[in-house]
């Protein structure tokens, strides 16, 4: 506060205060010996949370020193195996669900219900490969059809089997209206031996 004093002083003349010279030199010096009253308060809160900060961290060190070392051992080691059995248990269940998806596109169209096909399929003898193929499903969708067909949808029939035949007067010479009704009757089956 001395340099308040010696401020005072220098802008003395007689008694008399020279305010206005003496205010501005004030403002002017004051930054010099003072910190204004925010940044006080900021630097305030700021130490008063580290000294917190350092107590916490003190605290975390003395509870550390407490801590049972071999504890943190099995707690580990629980922890690895609980995460093992996640894993293994996380591939088994995607691949029942690839299987799942190959037998159901496989069977897909081809057969009524596809819940109960696929139910009949043994997912335990299939093999999935690493390229996403699953081994031994054609065996085993043939064995269905085989022994299960009433399952499986009519296939399409292939052209020249039964139904409408192709009519007409290929290599035939004439083409009277006798030779129609007898390729008609053919193409119904109804010729008379």
């Amino acid at each position: 506060m001395d340099w308040i004093i010696k401020l005072i002083e220098k802008h003395t003349k007689d008694g008399d205060i020279d305010t206005e010279n003496l205010t501005k030199e004030i403002n002017t010096e004051f930054p010099k010996y003072a910190v204004p009253k925010e940044t006080y308060n900021t630097l305030a809160g700021a130490k008063k949370k580290l000294e917190e900060d350092i107590a916490e961290r003190d605290q975390q060190l003395e509870d550390l020193k407490k801590l049972d070392i071999e504890g943190f051992k099995q707690q580990i080691e629980t922890l690895q195996e609980e995460n093992k059995t996640a894993k293994e248990t996380y591939e088994t269940e995607l691949k029942q669900l690839q299987l799942s998806n190959a037998i159901k596109l496989a069977l897909s169209g081809k057969v009524h219900d596809e819940d109960i096909a696929a139910n009949l399929i043994k997912k335990d003898e299939l093999i999935l490969s690493e390229d996403g193929k699953v081994v031994g499903l054609d065996e085993q969708i043939a064995f269905l059809k085989e022994n299960k067909g009433f399952l499986f949808k009519e296939e399409k029939q292939e052209e020249g089997e039964k139904g409408f035949q192709k009519v007409g007067n290929e290599g035939s010479t004439g083409g009277g209206s006798n030779d129609v009704e007898t390729a008609i009757a053919a193409a119904f089956g109804n010729i008379e031996d």
